[in-house]
């Protein structure tokens, strides 16, 4: 299922988290050219840079944070480098001429991404990453209040020694039936300790697992239905904060979207905490929405209402949209 939504040709029975895949990343970076150097999108995941940065300060990595579109590899000395994907305040990058430009310079690119968008958007593989990673939970896991959610983590079978965590692979048993096995296991547990890519214990099997079951249960193209469902709520949002006098941040986007709200951000968390919604509240004033496969028309009716619309949804552009 990830190697199918990556475009990569070889993904791990999961990890810990997506913070901890994105470590693992940048810890496979570092092993395969030695350099010392990260370079981190400053549009990822707060968390997810906390958890790369604690990670390196361990190995005696630098990480710098900044504008990936704008950085300058020719120095040769950057390991590998993080993005969002899509970002997180929501817009969706095209990240081609960077990771060329990352390559040209032996710089490895490791895409942070959803697998719910990748149903809809252009796969990691196709920006020709070198790594991918993420959380499995909006496929059909809880959020359970931050977590656990399944991590997973793809890349090029060229790196598949330095991956992370375990492998599983296909063989036969003695009666020449099909049979799953664990092929790879560079862990400190199997193998020397300075030969182990990783000591992942646990690895969220179970959740794992679910998530594939749902992404079974439901097939590509009903994935892709639920996706586009989900993008469709958020036209509808972004039509209507527009029509009452907000502004909309991103010039693409899948999920999420931030807005430059009319009204003060405190009389936004105000109406929101009266219709129970939780919106992210950034320091420059604007406010972050994100929706999922469970929104309905009422959500969107409340969030239009806490930006500041008076009127109600058009009811054919709901049919159109949300059906």
């Amino acid at each position: 299922m990830v190697s199918d939504l990556t475009g990569m040709e070889v993904a791990n029975a999961s990890l810990l988290d997506e913070g901890t895949a994105a470590a693992e990343a940048m810890s496979l970076f570092f092993r395969q050219n030695k350099r010392r150097k990260l370079f981190l999108s400053h549009l990822l995941h707060p968390q997810t840079v906390s958890v790369v940065q604690t990670r390196a300060d361990s190995q005696g990595l630098t990480v710098a944070v900044g504008d990936v579109l704008r950085a300058d590899f020719s120095s040769r000395d950057v390991a590998g480098v993080l993005v969002q994907y899509p970002d997180t305040e929501g817009t969706v990058t095209d990240f081609s001429v960077m990771v060329e430009h990352a390559h040209e310079n032996g710089t490895l690119v490791c895409f942070a991404t959803d697998l719910l968008a990748l149903t809809v958007l252009r796969p990691p593989s196709e920006f020709d990453a070198d790594v991918a990673v993420g959380s499995s939970q909006r496929f059909g896991v809880p959020l359970g209040y931050g977590g656990p959610h399944a991590g997973f983590f793809a890349c090029r079978q060229s790196l598949v020694r330095l991956m992370p965590g375990r492998m599983i692979g296909v063989t036969r048993d003695a009666s020449g039936r099909d049979a799953y096995r664990l092929a790879l296991q560079t862990r400190e547990q199997h193998i020397r300790r300075d030969k182990a890519t990783s000591n992942i214990c646990t690895a969220q099997a179970l959740l794992a697992n679910m998530a594939a079951m749902y992404a079974v249960y439901h097939g590509p193209h009903a994935l892709k239905d639920i996706a586009t469902r989900v993008h469709n709520a958020a036209l509808l949002l972004v039509q209507g904060v527009r029509e009452c006098g907000n502004t909309v941040n991103n010039p693409m986007f899948f999920d999420t979207v931030k807005i430059s709200p009319s009204m003060d951000q405190g009389e936004i968390q105000h109406r929101a905490r009266q219709k129970q919604i939780n919106l992210r509240l950034f320091l420059d004033g604007t406010v972050g929405v994100s929706l999922d496969e469970t929104v309905s028309e009422q959500d969107v009716e409340d969030l239009l209402w806490i930006f500041g619309s008076r009127s109600s949804l058009d009811e054919v552009l709901i049919l159109a949209l949300l059906t």
